[in-house]
């Protein structure tokens, strides 16, 4: 089973760019996490029979994400997309509508509650195309994602 970690912009920041709202751990941090949690999964809880692979793609520009949501269906053999589109969550219907066209099941994740923070960030444009959305729980809302996602792939 392959999937896809997308990050819009300035996840790349991660770590430095507002600890008390993102927290201390880097993209590379969580996504070394993520690629031990499948690991895991693989070794263990077998949700799946087959290997779980993560590939992971950052980008702090909206086309190049949506370029790569379409290069997931159409070359390659991703079978879910783990997504922090950022704050293009709030702006991109481009995003959204390559998650509808791609028809992979898509979980929406945010490190922070994108719900108890400015009135902005309470709509999410790419919520409605996707499978689940979790946010408020930092790393783990990555975690909790990937679980889901594997989850929903396993029963579909």
């Amino acid at each position: 089973m392959n999937i896809l970690v997308i990050n819009g912009p300035n996840l790349g920041l991660l770590g430095k760019r507002e600890p008390l709202v993102y927290g201390t751990k880097s993209l590379d941090d969580i996504s070394k996490k993520l690629v031990d949690i499948a690991k895991a999964i693989n070794d263990k809880i077998k949700i799946t029979t087959e290997e779980i692979k993560l590939s992971f793609f950052q980008s702090d520009i909206e086309g190049e994400i949506v370029k790569k949501i379409g290069e997931a269906w159409t070359k390659d053999s991703i079978d879910g997309i783990l997504i922090n589109p950022g704050a293009y969550t709030h702006t991109s219907i481009a995003i959204h509508d390559a998650i509808q066209a791609s028809n992979l099941p898509t979980v929406e994740v945010h490190l922070s509650h994108i719900y108890s923070r400015e009135n902005f960030r309470h709509t999410s444009i790419i919520s409605s195309v996707c499978v689940g959305q979790i946010c408020g729980f930092g790393e783990n809302s990555y975690f909790l994602g990937l679980q889901g996602l594997l989850n929903f792939c396993k029963n579909t």
